[in-house]
């Protein structure tokens, strides 16, 4: 009687056998795959690529010199708030002079028989460097005798220190400006332009300033 032999028995993972038949699948393309690789490490995350877009920075004019609604306000503290013409006057010497980066407030007085003499006394407020205490002095030359006092707005240009305002400004040549019942004359040393602007009383305030003598302390003499 013959013995029948022992069977031989493999066990197959049926999954398994289906996969092999049907062979190694591809690789997912890129574009079919939201997995991104940063440093060796998988992540459906992809941190976002930065911003093309730059942050513009701040216009250094906007730093350095002063608005036009800041000097308006300045200029109506002297003169009063709502003075007929100051804002026209202002807007019109920024459209030809540009934004100053300082401006004088302050009062001054005089008097004269023909010839005067004329002293004032303020703050210079600079942009940068902020106010100090100026005083001033210089000749004028008129039409009346007598004796005037009132307030004067100072528009000051390319004052890059502030020390050098203490020095003599003669009056430049070919500009004026008047609107209304003020007028601003024009002065200049070296590349620094002054523009004081004062309220138009009288033929003697329309036509006076030879130069404007500016100092720390108060000083009699003009010269």
């Amino acid at each position: 009687m013959n013995t029948p032999s022992t069977a031989q028995i493999t066990s197959v993972d049926p999954n398994t056998a289906i996969d092999a038949d049907l062979g190694t699948p591809p690789p997912a393309s890129p574009s079919e795959s939201n997995v991104t690789v940063q440093d060796g490490i998988p992540t459906e995350n992809p941190i976002p690529a930065p911003s093309d877009k730059m942050i513009t920075p701040t216009a250094a004019s906007d730093q350095t010199t002063f608005q036009e609604d800041d000097l308006i306000g300045a200029a109506e503290g002297v003169f009063g708030k709502g003075a007929q013409g100051l804002g026209k006057l202002i807007e019109d010497i920024l459209k030809k002079q540009g934004r100053p980066n300082g401006y004088i407030v302050g009062r001054e007085g005089g008097g004269a028989f023909v010839v005067g003499l004329r002293y004032g006394s303020g703050t210079l407020n600079h942009k940068v460097e902020g106010q100090k205490p100026v005083y001033w002095t210089g000749p004028s030359i008129g039409f009346d005798a007598g004796a005037n006092a009132g307030s004067t707005f100072v528009l000051v240009y390319n004052l890059y220190d502030s020390e050098d305002i203490y020095r003599r400004y003669p009056s430049g040549e070919g500009v004026a400006y008047l609107v209304g019942g003020f007028n601003a004359s024009y002065l200049r040393r070296g590349d620094v332009v002054l523009i004081p602007i004062r309220v138009g009383a009288g033929l003697r305030l329309g036509a006076n300033v030879g130069y404007m003598k500016f100092s720390k302390k108060q000083r009699w003499l003009p010269f």
